[in-house]
């Protein structure tokens, strides 16, 4: 599941070629490169969801012509052409491709391959690339899946949430229990050599024997990925309405670190490793090359609205409105919204932020004086590996994994 926010930061204005700093590219060669496709529709709108996605009714009116879903694959087209002016005489391979959304199946096979093959035209696909796309269960069938593998996927990844019909109404999830590990199978029959499943805990309403059940149906479907996040209640939401109004209960911390817990048991079991904090596989070779890339804080372009990108520590944002999106690229101008310079000290909380996550955790001389100390206390609680310690790096354990985030606070002093 690749985060797409709704909301955009502020930062300073993006040059309307989209041009770099030269620092920026500086180097570029020795780092891996990525691409990040938004493709912002859906058939409707799950009750939980924050991200910059919109149903056909929500672009009808102003701008609504330019944010067609029949022109999106050649609109984003452009900006991977853009992304070749910009990067210029840049000698990288695209190393990995993510396709989110939204529901980037609800686009014909044939508009997600054109989208693939702007990138392998304008910059050619490593060897061995990853090449990754979302799918609701719903918004898949056999033919489709192949139509994909030809096209060039290879990774595709499901949003199963729940195993239980009470917990997807909750959700506002329109699959029924059962198709996503249906979907499991009809993507490996379509010759797709990693699929992941998604799954969400703590929704309001669910019990531990529903979220060990949903676990237990994922492990038993044969992905060789599995991610589980903890529900998030944004505010603007359906379901943040609900709870307000008293109709669903909220889930509090503490059964978020059952659930956790419980999740770690069943997958470890089944074989499953974890190598960041939300995410298990049951080998590296099955784990998610592109979320890598972020995590270690390499190189990405984000095409479509609202995507975010990074490229040798300058990050930007495109608009979020799929019209306005469309626009910039006909005129001939970069869709970047806004981005921001991220200077030394900015790059070094950031890798602490995000390589703490990782198994492998980060450098201890990556840390301040404070956070050093920090850390100390922390192995002492028990919340980082003495081992990973005596290394020179700072690694979460199980009981660190559930207090990531207060870990990272005292870290990054």
């Amino acid at each position: 599941m690749d985060p797409m926010p709704s909301a955009l930061p502020d930062g300073e204005p993006v040059p309307t070629d989209g041009t770099l700093p030269a620092h920026a590219l500086a180097g570029a060669a020795r780092r891996p490169l990525g691409f990040y496709l938004h493709v912002p529709y859906c058939a409707t709108r799950c009750g939980y969801c924050d991200f910059n996605t919109y149903t056909a009714s929500e672009l009808r009116g102003p701008g609504g012509a330019r944010a067609s879903q029949e022109e999106y694959a050649d609109v984003l087209a452009e900006e991977v052409r853009l992304a070749r002016k910009v990067l210029g005489d840049d000698p990288r391979t695209v190393e990995t491709v993510f396709v989110g959304g939204g529901t980037p199946t609800l686009l014909p096979a044939g508009d997600l391959g054109r989208m693939l093959a702007a990138i392998r035209e304008e910059f050619g696909l490593a060897d061995g690339a990853e090449v990754t796309v979302e799918a609701n269960p719903d918004s898949v069938d056999p033919a489709y899946l192949a139509r994909l593998r030809e096209a060039g996927f290879n990774r595709i990844s499901f949003g199963m949430q729940s195993a239980r019909r009470h917990v997807l109404a909750v959700l506002d999830r329109t699959h029924t229990p059962g198709r996503p590990e249906a979907c499991v199978a009809e993507a490996r029959a379509a010759g797709f050599e990693h699929v992941n499943l998604d799954l969400i805990y703590g929704t309001p309403g669910e019990s531990d024997d529903d979220w060990r059940a949903s676990l237990e149906a994922a492990v038993g479907a044969g992905p060789d990925h599995v991610s589980a996040y903890a529900l998030i209640v944004e505010d603007g939401t359906r379901l943040a309405a609900r709870i307000r109004r008293g109709e669903v209960p909220m889930t509090d911390d503490d059964v978020h670190a059952d659930r956790y817990l419980i999740a770690e048991e069943v997958l470890s079991a089944a074989g499953f490793g974890w190598y960041e904090v939300s995410n298990w596989a049951t080998s590296k070779a099955a784990r998610c090359r592109h979320n890598e890339l972020y995590w270690t804080g390499a190189d990405w372009w984000g095409a479509g609205p609202g995507a975010h990108s990074h490229v040798g520590g300058v990050r930007w944002w495109n608009v979020k409105h799929p019209g306005a999106y469309a626009q910039a690229l006909t005129e001939g101008r970069s869709p970047g919204a806004g981005r921001e310079v991220l200077g030394a000290e900015d790059r070094r909380v950031e890798r602490i932020l995000l390589e703490l996550r990782l198994e492998d955790g980060v450098p201890l001389d990556v840390l301040a004086p404070a956070g050093a100390r920090a850390a100390e206390r922390a192995l002492a609680d028990g919340l980082l590996r003495p081992e990973a310690y005596g290394r020179g790096r700072a690694a979460l354990t199980l009981r660190g994994r559930l207090l990531a985030d207060a870990v990272v606070r005292d870290l990054v002093d």
